[in-house]
Formats: structure tokens, C-alpha cells, sequence
């Protein structure tokens, strides 16, 4: 499997930074934002993949959609992770954001707790 071979290209920049920034916020925006900010927000990620089939911050950080990159993929394979990219391409554009709303509404409205900051 020569995909699982190349590692994918990325250049550190602000958008870099700022990309990641926003993939942890987003893990952890279940607990630390109100469901009615944070519901809108995965909202918004997931339009942009439905109008636009790719991540917008990708391009500004070069990271090229092609050959199932993505940026988790490339944050994972530095870990040391390996696994079948365009699986992870599918989940990650169109099933992690409907988890993460649902562990949201679960969390705040079902078991009545507050986020942490918002």
C-alpha cells in the first residue's frame, strides 16, 4: 500500500498552528462551550465539506485533499499511527462531528452539566 508509505506534506505556518488549535478546541468543545455555541460551530465545518468537498484551512498550510490527505491524517501519522487514510477521510468529514454533537447534547442537556467556559 504505497499511500501508507508517503508521508503527507504540510508546512508549519500560522495556519498550521491555527488549524490544530481548532481540531483540539473542537475535541474538547463538548465541555468547555455552551451546546448552543458549539453545535453551530460543528455545523459549519460540516458545510464546508458538503459546498466545498474539502477543508478550507488545508490549502493554507499545504496540504493537498488529493491521495486522501487530511489533516488528521497527517497529525495521527506523526504520532506514529498507521491505518487506511481514506477511511479516515470518511470519518472525519462525516461521522466525528455528528459524535461530537452528540457527546455535547449528552453531557450538558441529558446529564446537566455546565460547560467550562461559555
Amino acid at each position: 500500500m504505497k499511500d501508507k508509505q508517503t508521508s503527507i506534506p504540510t508546512t508549519f505556518n500560522f495556519m498550521f498552528w491555527l488549524h490544530l488549535f481548532l481540531t483540539v478546541i473542537s475535541w474538547f468543545g463538548p465541555f468547555l462551550f455552551s451546546w448552543y455555541l458549539i453545535i453551530p460551530a460543528y455545523c459549519i465545518v460540516l458545510l464546508q465539506f458538503v459546498f466545498f468537498g474539502r477543508c478550507l484551512m488545508n490549502e493554507g498550510h499545504a496540504i493537498d485533499d488529493s491521495g486522501d490527505h487530511t489533516f488528521y491524517g497527517f497529525i495521527l501519522e506523526k504520532l506514529g499511527f498507521r491505518f487506511n487514510r481514506k477511511k479516515l477521510k470518511v470519518f472525519v468529514r462525516r461521522e466525528i462531528y455528528f459524535i461530537f454533537t452528540t457527546i455535547t447534547l449528552i453531557w450538558q442537556l441529558w446529564l446537566g452539566n455546565a460547560p467550562l467556559l461559555f
